[in-house]
């Protein structure tokens, strides 16, 4: 029976009883050391994050008292399977007993790894037979015997294997090894064919693995534990559309863009369609639940509303008439049509390659069905009313929040779950949620948990516009994309420093982000007063910065009227029905939709943590790279962040990313405009216009002769 390990943290493993495999481990001391092993999240508190068809990069510290040569291999597996996929680990060349091993993920469920090592008693012999050998010792005998042993010992774990005709190849070379000369018995033991075998079917016996926890242990007499207390560190596996995908916000009762009345759930495919035609993958809703109406918010967030107006959809509550599923978080307004009509848009956007993503804002209006069955979910103030939300200055007279540590909290925590849940089974696989960092973390462990339990493609993006540690660890808890400090980001020295942090330090293991530009909360005193070469210059950096970002409709339009002094828009449609021409001139939707052309085509802007930066002479020109694994699609970037004039920059080309000398020709190939340029060495002259303001390249190589420039990179 294969045994289990314990990490060499505190110099013990536990092992399987023979007589109780099921529950408890007994413990012995470890053979080898395994520690520092990397990454790890909060010491593996958290799981790393990765998508289907991506890999990862495992080191750890292994080494052996001794001289014995140590073997050391990666394992992986699904949560539940019992088995386990292998990879070799290599120890780095110089690196101080550092080993390495990669390994990658083609399933949408959470894994769990480990590093096995152990001494390897065959490699260890054959060392030691070849240097005597090499000394000219005259009797080997004994060592002779030593090996032919253990290669008919991995014949017998051959042939427990069921693996028939190894074990009687093993057996053969152990014969022809008892009977040869130590000349024989040295070139045998170098046989590439029987060192292949040996690692084939190593003997574990005496293996160590990484574990997470360090049992309480004072003795290794009789001494057992529960086997639930041994953890691996987590991997959680992603879909594809966690790393790559386009968001478009749109609300669905301004799909018309008519200023009079609102839109409807079967008004809003033409809206769809255009989304689609500009590349964006997931169509964002903001709520689509009943709108409350006591304390309802008018015009520009005025406190009384006129009678007409519709509303704020984030003051989530109950009619009381036209409700189709009695109101609250798993129903939908009225205005906007029935369930069946949600669910056929769903259908809709699904049979165009797209899918829905959902706000899920945890707020209730004075009308929400909660305040009437559980007012104990509440703040209550002294005077026994129900405390609204503040932020002050501002002040939600029309929002409850909810007190997620009342003495109610379990149902609270159970009831919230299941409205997820509820839209799920409809379909909805994407959530993005409003404010998450006003609620515990602890909560969203517990949701994120449980949903994906059901549904393990079910994505979640955090809008926490907070503090940076909260950000992070809501992301380390389960949130699988977040929003970031980007829409407050503009100059060179912000940028570099932001995404370095980003793609450079262990954030990059945990923390997607999603960037947006624009949102119906926040439009960017840098889009107020840039005018529409703001919006082009801030488009290039979201669409190549990050795999995954969003905009908020109107952005394509170049909308910037903002109220005084303040970071939010003028007849905000938060309030109101926002009327638009969808093609009012201006409009940078053929922008838009090439760089969401370009990204598609161009496997390095799929990916975050290939970003690098380099040298551009200008400080108000960046320039960054991005490339693949396998180096065979290499795009470089050139922005002007200067909105008001235009710019021009010597850039310095990383020459090791193209494998190009100084004094070689490349061709750069602008994917915007389809314009070619040659440049050669590394110092290179751009030049970035106010209606241009970007340049995202792609390099061809000179292949055969001269003007031949066949192959991409």
């Amino acid at each position: 029976m294969r045994k289990e390990a314990y990490s060499a943290e505190n110099g013990l493993d536990p092992r399987c009883h023979e007589g109780n495999i099921g529950a408890l481990m007994a413990l012995r001391p470890c053979t080898v050391v395994i520690e520092n092993l990397t990454p790890l999240t909060e010491g593996g508190r958290y799981p790393i994050k990765r998508s289907v068809g991506e890999s990862m990069v495992v080191e750890a510290d292994v080494f052996k008292e001794g001289h014995d040569v140590v073997r050391a291999r990666l394992k992986w597996r699904r949560v539940g399977d019992p088995n386990w996929h292998f990879a070799p680990m290599e120890p780095i060349p110089n690196g101080d007993d550092r080993w390495r091993g990669h390994c990658a993920f083609f399933e949408n469920a959470q894994f769990e790894l480990t590093v096995e090592a152990w001494g390897d008693a065959f490699l260890s012999w054959q060392h030691e037979f070849s240097t005597k050998f090499k000394a000219g010792l005259a009797d080997l005998t004994s060592e002779t015997l030593e090996g032919a042993a253990f290669v008919e010992k991995a014949a017998a774990r051959a042939k427990a294997l069921s693996h028939a005709v190894d074990a009687k190849r093993l057996k053969e070379l152990a014969q022809k090894m008892r009977k040869g000369s130590k000349e024989e018995v040295n070139e045998l033991s170098h046989l590439p064919e029987l060192e292949a075998l040996m690692q084939a079917y190593p003997d574990l016996a005496e293996s160590t693995e990484y574990y997470l926890d360090k049992p309480p242990v004072r003795s290794l007499v009789e001494t057992t534990i529960p086997k639930s207390m041994v953890r691996y560190p987590k991997v959680t596996v992603d879909r594809t559309r966690a790393l790559f995908a386009a968001w478009y916000e749109f609300f669905p009762r301004s799909a018309e863009g008519i200023g009079e009345r609102g839109s409807t759930f079967r008004d809003c495919i033409e809206r769809v369609d255009d989304a689609k035609r500009m590349g964006f993958d997931v169509i964002y809703f903001p709520p689509i639940h009943p709108i409350g109406l006591s304390a309802r918010k008018g015009k520009n967030n005025t406190v009384t509303c006129q009678p007409g107006e519709p509303g704020v959809p984030y003051a989530i509550g109950n009619r009381n008439q036209g409700c189709p599923n009695g109101g609250g978080h798993c129903d939908v307004a009225p205005e906007l049509g029935s369930l069946e009509d949600f669910d056929w848009l769903v259908k809709e956007i699904h049979a165009r390659g797209m899918e829905v993503a959902l706000d899920f804002a945890i707020n209730c209006s004075p009308d929400h069905p909660y305040v009437k069955d559980h007012p104990d979910w509440f703040f209550a103030r002294p005077d026994g009313t129900i405390k609204y939300a503040e932020n002050p200055p501002k002040k939600y007279q029309d929002v409850y929040p909810l007190n997620f540590h009342n003495s109610d909290w379990r149902n609270l925590w159970e009831e919230l779950t299941a409205v997820v849940l509820f839209w799920a089974r409809r379909k909805v696989r994407i959530f993005r949620v409003d404010n998450p960092h006003t609620k515990p973390v602890a909560f969203w462990e517990f949701l994120i948990g449980k949903v994906q339990a059901e549904f393990p493609d079910t994505i979640f993006l955090s809008e926490a516009f907070t503090r940076p540690k909260m950000m992070r660890t809501l992301a380390k808890a389960g949130f699988g994309q977040s929003y970031t400090y980007f829409t407050w980001r503009n100059n060179k020295h912000e940028l570099t420093e932001y995404f370095t942090e980003l793609t450079q330090t262990e954030c990059v293991e945990y923390f997607r982000p999603n960037l947006w530009p624009n949102t119906p909360d926040i439009l960017p005193f840098f889009l107020q007063q840039g005018g529409r070469p703001a919006f082009l210059i801030r488009m290039a950096l979201t669409a190549t910065l990050s795999p995954v970002y969003g905009i908020y409709s109107g952005f394509e339009l170049c909308e910037n009227a903002a109220l005084p002094n303040k970071e939010e828009y003028l007849d905000s449609e938060k309030y109101q029905w926002k009327e638009r021409d969808w093609n009012a001139p201006g409009n940078i939707k053929d922008f838009v939709t090439r760089l969401n052309h370009i990204r598609s085509e161009n496997r390095a802007l799929q990916t975050f943590r290939n970003l690098l930066f380099h040298w551009a002479e200008n400080e108000h020109v960046l320039f960054f790279s991005k490339i693949t694994e396998a180096r065979d699609n290499l795009i470089l970037v050139v922005v002007s962040l200067d909105p008001w004039r235009a710019q021009s920059s010597f850039v310095h080309v990383p020459l090791e990313l193209i494998d190009c000398t100084e004094d070689e020709t490349y061709q750069m190939h602008d994917l915007l405009t389809d314009d070619r340029y040659l440049w050669s060495g590394r110092r290179n002259f751009v030049e970035l216009t106010l209606d241009r303001p970007a340049h995202v390249f792609r390099v061809r190589k000179k292949v055969r002769h001269e003007t031949d420039f066949e192959t991409y990179l």
